[in-house]
């Protein structure tokens, strides 16, 4: 046990020189530090309540969401009952659910039979034990036929757009620049997004929460000529953007509307007038769409709709076949610019309201570190005062251990990009103590076979082998706790549990690899008669 072979040495010795390189950008000027990060050498990311930022919570809008879904199902169910040439009547939207009336008794089987055509199972993949999951279920009463949301699948469609939603919402902050985000899900409808050194949200906030739903559809020859005049049955009403108090019709049909989910590209740039646009591209099949759209309907105008909002209703003069073209709309350049970065990211597949919003300064951050510092000084001090007087020499040894085993731990958390927080904090301070508790159990189990008679050698031996495994389920039990913190917490719960895992695993490796080398190394070069504890 005390015998170490030369990898076993060169292995410590190594792994020592590299904590020690992985955590010095922690002690470099900035402009070092820079130069490091090529080699991804950073010092520790330092969380939203150490270096102050912003918090903010999204939650996916479900009235929202379904007001989307029902929408679309209705549009659905009349290009069905048209395509079938089934007479339909009552085609409603109410609580929740699509009501549709069949108007002769004998379509009534016909009619079931294309509308259960609409109940295609949801992209998501999800599988209950009777199957996919569908978003709607089909009930048949008479010649009423209605259309429900199914429990699964509501809970399937509310997960996909969070999955969804969290991936674009990233996507949005990064191209923002922000340093070091943190973005994650909470719960089963809410994404927590931590922007530190940020202390002016507003803009951020406008980009990630906003929805840059992109269409080009159609307008209805007919258009409204007194406000809050109700659309026909086969159009829609939307507001423009530079005066909401006039509204104009466009058409829902799929077949008059090319969707901006088929956008590769958008720039901010300007027109030939100087004035601020976004220029966009389309993929080859959008290209295809809007080439289509534009040759079939040469001297009608269309309307640009971002966010339910016409920003833009230009004439086709002639077919655009080449799959770009421009948005123009009184904008300023950082408005193209934050536009032009959210229809990159793509388009949120449900609104995200704002629930929560916190910003830390970065005066209280500091004084949070400090408080930090200061706390893990003083611990540190305490527990090495504690093993120098309680067991001597040995308790040098594992002093230098738990140094080694606190610069590990940065180390770790430096390369990897890991958080710190003020709770990781608390957890550093945790790994102190339970790092000389290791050493402990190992120093008392020695001083007991000493006492009992054994020579030097064989007690210590005897302490580090017995000891193995009390300290082994001990940390096992923690890392257990530490696992499930983290999996069930958020935020700063999440932080406590990250430095703490990382804490006892580098416990383990330094009370048992390290402590051991260091004893085995004085026990070959002094042979001890006596154990000094």
């Amino acid at each position: 046990m005390l015998h170490i072979t030369r990898w076993r040495t060169i292995a410590i010795i190594a792994a020592v020189l590299l904590a020690v390189v992985m955590a010095l950008p922690n002690v470099l000027p900035a402009d070092m530090q820079a130069k490091l990060r090529e080699w991804n050498l950073r010092p520790v990311t330092l969380g939203l309540d150490l270096q102050g930022g912003s918090n903010v919570l999204l939650e996916v809008d479900r009235a929202d969401l379904y007001d989307k879904l029902t929408r679309q199902l209705s549009s659905d169910v009349r290009n069905a009952m048209r395509d079938a040439k089934i007479g339909y009547s009552g085609l409603a939207r109410a609580d929740g659910e699509v009501r549709v009336r069949v108007t002769k008794p004998e379509d009534v089987e016909k009619a079931e039979t294309q509308l259960k055509t609409l109940l295609s199972p949801l992209e998501s993949g999800m599988f209950s034990a009777s199957g996919p999951v569908n978003l709607f279920v089909l009930k048949r009463d008479g010649q009423q036929f209605t259309f429900s949301f199914s429990p699964d699948g509501l809970d399937a469609k509310i997960a996909l757009a969070v999955s969804q939603s969290l991936r674009i919402v990233e996507n949005r902050v990064n191209a923002l620049g922000t340093s070091e985000p943190v973005i994650q899900q909470q719960g089963k409808d809410r994404i927590v997004v931590q922007l530190p050194g940020v202390q002016n949200p507003d803009q951020v906030k406008s980009v990630i929460g906003r929805t840059a739903k992109l269409t080009f559809q159609l307008l209805c020859e007919a258009q409204p000529t007194t406000p809050g005049q109700n659309p026909p049955p086969e159009c829609q009403s939307f507001p423009l953007q530079d005066d909401p108090e006039r509204e104009m019709w466009v058409q829902s049909s799929s077949r008059a509307t090319v969707d901006g989910g088929d956008l590769v590209d958008a720039r901010g740039s300007f027109d030939q007038n100087n004035n601020a646009v976004v220029s966009f591209r389309f993929n080859t099949q959008g290209a295809d769409r809007f080439a289509r759209l534009t040759r079939d309907n040469v001297g009608r105008p269309f309307a640009i709709i971002l966010d339910e909002k016409v920003v833009s209703y230009p004439n086709i003069n002639e077919p655009i076949l080449g799959g770009s073209g421009q948005i123009s709309g009184n904008f300023t350049v950082e408005e193209t610019n934050d536009l032009a970065v959210v229809l990159r990211s793509g388009a949120l597949p449900a609104k995200l309201t704002i629930v929560e919003e916190r910003t830390v300064g970065p005066s209280l951050g500091s004084d949070s570190i400090r408080a930090g510092i200061f706390a893990s000084l003083i611990g540190l001090a305490l527990v090495l005062a504690f093993m120098i007087f309680g067991y001597g020499l040995f308790g040098i040894f594992a002093n230098f251990a738990l140094l080694v085993n606190l610069l590990a731990l940065i180390a770790i958390m430096s390369f990897f990009g890991f958080t710190l927080t003020l709770p990781g904090i608390a957890g550093i301070v945790l790994t102190m103590g339970m790092a000389v508790d290791s050493n402990v159990l190992i120093y008392e189990r020695i001083r007991e076979e000493w006492r009992n008679g054994r020579s030097a050698l064989s007690a210590i031996e005897t302490g580090f082998k017995a000891a193995l495994g009390t300290i082994w389920d001990a940390n096992l039990t923690t890392l257990v706790a530490a696992l499930a913190l983290f999996g069930v917490g958020s935020g700063p719960i999440r932080g406590f549990a990250v430095t703490l895992f990382i804490g006892i695993v580098t416990t383990m490796l330094t009370a048992f690899a390290l402590t051991q080398f260091i004893v085995a190394v004085w026990v070959k070069y002094r042979r001890p008669k006596e154990v000094p504890l």
